[in-house]
């Protein structure tokens, strides 16, 4: 796995990783222009996102919003990987060097709000070493409504290592 700046000539490949109905279900309406203009167009930064590559193939998409601030200095995080490395930790490698080149920079807390009935990016936000927080009440508008968002946060002490890896602890 590894990330890298987003080129035009990904918009397609995350276009359809978008449209798969896993994905789909809970990053929605995403059609080819809105990836361009969002994630791979001319005026995109490569400081706001990454693609997830494995094996020279897009494999998803994470991003983050950094507070500055030095006397809040936190990231907000999110990421969809495609079905194909659903369970593989691909998900979680790319948290972690994420993290961790926030970490290098003097940030501590980290943030990611998947909608509180994703149980699999729960699962896989928890195996990183984010523990639940609260309820944002009413936070994503979804075609059936509003949904509520489970606000999950991370100190990095608390950055769980990689599978097989020795615990700092």
């Amino acid at each position: 796995m590894r990330l890298r700046a987003a080129t035009e000539a990904d918009t397609e490949a995350l276009a359809a990783l978008l449209a798969e109905p896993e994905v789909r279900r809970w990053w929605q309406d995403y059609s080819p222009a809105r990836v361009h203009e969002e994630m791979t167009g001319p005026g995109q930064t490569t400081e706001e996102g990454r693609v997830i590559e494995v094996d020279g193939q897009v494999a998803g998409w994470i991003q983050w919003e950094e507070e500055p601030w030095p006397e809040y200095p936190s990231v907000a995080l999110d990421l969809f990987v495609g079905p194909a490395h659903f369970g593989t930790g691909v998900a979680q490698a790319a948290l972690r060097e994420v993290i961790e080149r926030f970490a290098a920079k003097g940030h501590h807390r980290f943030q990611i709000d998947p909608t509180a009935t994703n149980e699999r990016a729960i699962r896989a936000y928890a195996k990183v070493g984010f523990k639940p927080v609260g309820i944002l009440r009413a936070s994503e508008r979804r075609p059936d409504g509003w949904a509520d968002a489970l606000l999950m946060d991370l100190l990095i002490e608390e950055l769980e290592p990689p599978p097989g890896a020795p615990s700092p602890r």
